[in-house]
């Protein structure tokens, strides 16, 4: 069973709708910890405020759920919040501790930037090395973005794609089992649709 978990945090159908579209057969929409426990992979969509998210998944225990099976090597894919909730912390909650699964912090665009607050629209990709999920996809493709924080992870070796937007950030990170995007795939069409398929393919070996 592939868990998307349901957490209050928006973009659940969207996510659902785009993973059906790629045959992830076994895919179920679960909110407990029990759920999640049982499942042989994870998902973690998520749109909206950092300390929210992590207020609802303490409240449901799915905080340590998703530590767990994290721990316990299940694959583990976040999009959007449910990427900037691996961090330590995140300037958008300062007094919230996010799961720290992944060491760093979650930054805001600065106010002095020259661009539009928050990054909404296509912009690009760019790889810092091969990854099973980027399959037939080039570095450098576009996806569809909706965020005014972003990842600042303490190692660097995380890093799978940076992105320019003033600044270059971390817009994917890949770690063993871990797998996150800033963007929406769900969102970006075709190149964004052959990566949800990559992880279900992949996690079907």
């Amino acid at each position: 069973m592939i868990a998307l978990i349901d957490y209050g945090m928006g973009n659940l159908s969207s996510v659902y709708k785009a993973f059906n579209a790629v045959d992830a057969e076994g895919l179920k929409i679960v909110s407990t910890p029990k759920e999640v426990k049982g499942a042989d992979a994870i998902i973690l969509p998520g749109v909206g405020n950092f300390g929210d998210g992590m207020k609802n998944l303490t409240e449901k225990g799915l905080d340590q759920a998703v530590i767990t099976a994290v721990s316990d090597g299940k694959p583990f894919f976040g999009i959007c919040l449910g990427m900037q909730l691996l961090m330590e912390s995140s300037e958008e909650a300062p007094d919230v501790a996010g799961l720290s699964i992944l060491k760093g912090k979650v930054i805001r665009f600065s106010k002095e930037m020259g661009l539009k607050i928050p990054q909404i629209g296509w912009n690009c990709v760019n790889l810092t090395r091969q990854h099973p999920y980027f399959t037939g996809i080039f570095s450098g493709e576009f996806f569809y973005f909706v965020h005014s924080y972003y990842l600042k992870p303490e190692n660097s070796e995380t890093v799978l794609g940076i992105t320019d937007y003033d600044i270059d950030f971390c817009s994917c990170v890949a770690k063993d089992n871990i797998f996150a995007t800033q963007f929406h795939p769900e969102k970006s069409q075709d190149e964004g649709l052959a990566i949800l398929r990559n992880f279900i393919e992949n996690i079907r070996k």
